[in-house]
């Protein structure tokens, strides 16, 4: 019997047949996985280092240790702003050396992974990369962790099989973010699949984190959407935040300026589901 066919008819390496005790992912002390939850955020887009640093301080100060920034952005419009490249991850590593929080951006193609390894200590892919098999295999060749998102359009299974890429090659510090998916309904940018939060729970050991911005699109449900996906079992929440959100580069209307994640934070401390 080949290797091949030995692989196919085994459990999935994300799978709890394959490993029944929960991944513990482990980053400069922070853990994902763990005993408690997590929040990252940042901005969408990183436009500059006073930016950041902003943005890091607030964080800092709250106690949440992951900042996220988009350096390559992926862009539904050719014409909108498309990132800063390697000098948007340089000013993120300047920042995160001065704060020690843990850092993650994304990655759109394997030639971009090698020059990211240098700065970030996570690696996002996005959702529209989700089945970018030439990048999953390229990240499960690393040692870094890497978040993954959930494609816009995927099953769960079509989910749990992206995550197997990067598994299959080595790397097993990965985590899966429902962002939620794309749905007749308008109300909200996407819809947030929390049925999917206990499933990927129940079915694998990997990490499983809500993205409440991409999700909703929508300031005023998000605190309530992050604390479903809490109930739910989630154990972290993704939003993005911008120290002046109506001069962002990218989703303005979606980010939560100083003043907003104050209050956004405040209350799912005091939810008592966020421990």
């Amino acid at each position: 019997m080949s290797d091949k066919v030995k692989r196919d008819k085994s459990p999935l390496l994300v799978s709890r047949e394959h490993q029944s005790e929960d991944t513990i992912i482990r980053v400069k002390g922070t853990e994902i996985g763990g005993s408690r939850h997590t929040l990252i955020a940042g901005p969408c887009s990183i436009e500059s280092k006073e930016q950041l640093e902003t943005v890091a301080a607030a964080l800092k100060k709250a106690g949440v240790t992951i900042l996220r920034g988009g350096a390559f952005k992926p862009r539904t419009s050719p014409y909108n702003f498309q990132g800063l490249g390697e000098d948007g991850l340089k000013m993120m590593k300047e920042v995160a050396d001065k704060t020690g929080m843990v850092t993650i951006s994304e990655v759109m193609t394997p030639g971009q992974i090698e020059t990211a390894a240098r700065y970030i200590d996570i690696f996002q892919i996005g959702a529209r990369n989700m089945q970018n098999f030439d990048l999953l295999r390229a990240v499960g060749q690393t040692q870094k962790p890497v978040l993954l998102k959930r494609g816009l359009s995927a099953t769960i299974e079509e989910f749990k099989f992206a995550a197997e890429y990067i598994l299959d090659r080595g790397n097993d510090q990965v985590m899966l973010m429902e962002r939620g998916i794309r749905t007749f309904e308008k109300a909200t940018r996407n819809t947030l699949d929390i049925s999917a939060v206990p499933i990927l729970k129940q079915e694998t050991h990997l990490p499983v984190l809500v993205d409440v911005t991409h999700s909703t699109g929508r300031k005023d449900i998000m605190l309530p959407c992050a604390k479903a996906g809490l109930a739910a079992g989630a154990d972290g929440v993704m939003i993005e935040m911008h120290p002046n959100p109506s001069k962002a580069l990218s989703d303005s209307k979606q980010q939560l300026n100083m003043e907003e994640f104050q209050a956004f934070w405040k209350g799912l401390c005091d939810s008592g589901l966020f421990r």
